[in-house]
């Protein structure tokens, strides 16, 4: 029975590392996707116009 308590940690991990992943993948695109794009582009539109108002100033 030692090599069932030895085995069990890393199968759970596996067991959710998958779950993570299939998460991920499956929320990638679909009805949120354009959503999500917008987010990321305003943040990055927002920080470049702060880094170019930091280099602006002398």
């Amino acid at each position: 029975m030692d090599y069932v308590s030895a085995l069990l940690p890393p199968v759970v991990m596996a067991v959710f590392f998958i779950g993570l992943v299939v998460t991920i993948v499956k929320s990638q695109g679909g009805p949120n996707k354009a959503k999500e794009d917008a987010i990321v582009d305003a943040a990055l539109a927002r920080a470049e116009s702060t880094r170019q108002q930091g280099d602006a100033t002398p």
